[in-house]
């Protein structure tokens, strides 16, 4: 028992490094909503033979648990890192697939706020991102490559959008995993 505490201690002073992954650096912790966040795990979002993006995944208190990571009232990021250009409208196809899939019986309450969502997202090229914070109290602040930052209201919004990765029918199985457990 006491190796156990030593080991674990011991893995709590190393120092902590960046994780890189298909070119893209997601650092151990970072601060978002005034909050330090830690690097849940990093996915590979992949479209037939293609890779589309990286998915960095923090949380200001770790679990491993998708739906307390979701239901959770706290500061939450995930960053997604282009790897090829994507039109619009392949983001929002996805986006809203992933809502009715998730939250289909919450769509009326949420569709004018995810409509408002969608509309900031616009074509992204490769190397750029889309960072998506919730914070509670203020909501979801989307920053989608050059475009102004925008924020959405509500917790069921964020946790819509947070199920779009996360939730019981994520946009891609594989990805959930990684974002959960690949630190």
């Amino acid at each position: 028992m006491r190796l156990i505490a030593l080991v674990i201690l011991a893995l709590y002073t190393l120092p902590l490094t960046a994780k890189e992954r298909e070119g893209v650096t997601s650092q151990p912790t970072i601060t978002a909503g005034g909050k330090e966040l830690h690097l849940m795990g990093m996915g590979l979002r992949k479209k037939l033979f293609f890779k589309v993006y990286i998915a960095s995944f923090y949380l200001e208190t770790p679990t491993d648990s998708a739906a307390q990571a979701i239901s959770s009232d706290q500061v939450k990021r995930v960053e997604m890192h282009m790897l090829r250009d994507l039109e619009r409208g392949k983001i929002v196809e996805a986006v809203q697939a992933g809502f009715e899939k998730n939250s289909a019986p919450q769509m009326p309450q949420l569709q004018q706020r995810l409509d408002a969502f969608l509309e900031a997202i616009p074509d992204l090229k490769s190397g750029e991102s889309i960072a998506v914070t919730y914070v509670p109290g203020q909501g979801t602040i989307v920053k989608a490559g050059g475009s102004n930052q925008i924020v959405i209201r509500g917790k069921d919004f964020a946790d819509a959008l947070f199920s779009v990765w996360l939730g019981p029918h994520p946009v891609d199985d594989d990805l959930k995993d990684e974002m959960l457990k690949n630190r």
